[in-house]
């Protein structure tokens, strides 16, 4: 999101109202999806900021949760709490793990992992760039781990990224977090039994996603391109869409069967039919907003018009309310 790009949505005292919204209920939810809904809207409300940084208050708060850990099938494991969700392949030939919490679950996630086998992590997947994903990167990349993702987290990761008026700045990560090795369409792996096809998404919730395919184990990862039960972050300031969310549920619906178990991004272990219902609610969204944007409505008057209300019951309950997805859809289109 740019800040020409909000000038042309809605005049500057509307640009302001929308941004402080979107700051508190968007921009950090989409990272730690719940931990800030209730705080940063109430700063946004009252016109006030934080005491503190709160992109180091959420992390800490949210690297806290403890780990809990599902099994998937006889080698792999879904581990989930201190950040988007966590897939590990173990065994002999050293584990896979796909995506890498938040840093200061560090600890609990070496624990986890080595309670899992005494094979060392050989390889890390990153599903996309955003550091609720990436930030233990740098740990097991010293413990001995490739890291393996697709060639755009690798440059997005390598940027600082600033979102002035939200007050919000990120550094690039280090050297050591950055992915070791990269590839630009797609990507096969053969490790403890196990085929693993890695595929670039089109741009969807950034420009970055990939989803990973265990074929035995019948699993798929979808990161952050699905937000089971709950409406999702879109990052359209790193060239996420609407469309590409659509075509990310589309390609791993052609792919799933009825028994696929989908690993989404955040919320609980998914399937086909959960994956079916995200996606109506995608195309529905979608459409809606897009005739209010077509038919010159600004954000702010697309959200006094509540296109989504009769949506909000159910998918309403997770990261974002309708008025916030309005806002991201809006943005995504």
């Amino acid at each position: 999101m740019t800040i020409e790009l909000l000038v042309k949505l809605a005049g500057r005292r509307e640009m302001l109202r929308d941004c402080a919204t979107f700051a508190g209920g968007a921009v950090l939810a989409q990272l730690f999806p719940g931990a800030l809904r209730g705080g940063a809207a109430a700063w946004a409300q009252q016109g006030t900021a934080p005491a503190a940084d709160p992109v180091a208050a959420v992390r800490a708060q949210r690297g806290a949760v403890p780990i809990q850990a599902q099994k998937l099938g006889e080698n792999l494991t879904l581990l989930s709490g201190p950040g988007g969700n966590v897939v590990v392949l173990n065994g002999t030939d050293g584990k896979i793990v796909v995506d890498t919490f938040l840093s200061p679950a560090w600890p609990k996630l070496k624990e986890t992992l080595d309670g899992l086998g005494s094979a060392p992590v050989k390889t890390v997947i990153d599903t996309h760039w955003h550091f609720d994903h990436t930030e233990n990167n740098a740990a097991l990349h010293a413990a001995g781990a490739t890291v393996l993702a697709h060639e755009n987290t690798k440059k997005r990761m390598g940027e600082a990224h600033d979102l002035p008026i939200f007050g919000l700045h990120f550094e690039p990560s280090p050297a050591e977090a950055l992915p070791q090795e990269t590839f630009a369409s797609s990507k096969r792996l053969k490790a403890n039994g196990e085929s693993l096809a890695l595929q670039h998404f089109a741009p969807a919730h950034t420009d970055t996603d990939i989803y990973i395919l265990f074929e035995k184990g019948n699993v798929i990862h979808m990161g952050d391109t699905f937000f089971n039960g709950f409406y999702p972050y879109i990052d359209s300031s790193t060239g996420g869409k609407i469309g590409g969310m659509i075509a990310a549920a589309d390609k791993i619906l052609g792919l799933a069967s009825a028994n696929t178990k989908i690993v989404p991004g955040h919320g609980p272990l998914g399937n086909k039919e959960d994956l079916t219902k995200y996606r109506a609610m995608l195309v529905t969204a979608r459409d809606r907003v897009q005739k209010l944007k077509s038919a010159g409505k600004s954000a702010q008057e697309a959200v006094a018009e509540k296109p989504l209300a009769d949506l909000d019951a159910v998918w309403g309950k997770g990261m974002l309310a309708g008025d916030q997805f309005v806002q991201v859809v809006y943005l995504a289109l």
